[in-house]
């Protein structure tokens, strides 16, 4: 079953913290990856760009909206997501947990509907 850990916790940037913060992250995080890859459950990880740089697209009354920038106004912000195929909530909850984000913000867990095999949706079961 694939699930989704969405990394929540407060933005920072360059500026805000210390080199020494930034690759000790750095080192934490890439140990987290190799974890995850040597289990054989890490399907894709991403760690996303401030959230300054987001655009936000909808429909209202039929047009199209284009807003730049976030599209929330919250002091956490998602920084990052990882997907992972593991056989039950337990096996996602134990990944979620070795996140070094973690420490410092929440990780929501999420199950998955359906995916994309060789381009055809599949079931997420």
């Amino acid at each position: 079953m694939r699930y989704t850990l969405l990394m929540h916790y407060p933005e920072q940037t360059g500026e805000t913290l210390s080199p020494e913060v930034m690759e000790e992250a750095q080192r934490d995080f890439a140990a987290y990856a190799a974890a995850l890859h040597g289990a054989g459950v890490l399907i894709a990880a991403e760690v996303l760009r401030p959230s300054e740089s987001t655009t936000t697209v909808s429909m209202v009354g039929g047009a199209l909206q284009i807003q730049v920038g976030p599209f929330a106004d919250t002091k956490e912000q998602l920084a990052g997501t990882v997907v992972v195929d593991v056989d039950n909530l337990d096996g996602a909850i134990e990944w979620a947990s070795q996140a070094p984000s973690v420490k410092w913000g929440a990780i929501e867990i999420r199950p998955g509907a359906t995916y994309t095999r060789d381009g055809v949706w599949t079931p997420n079961e």
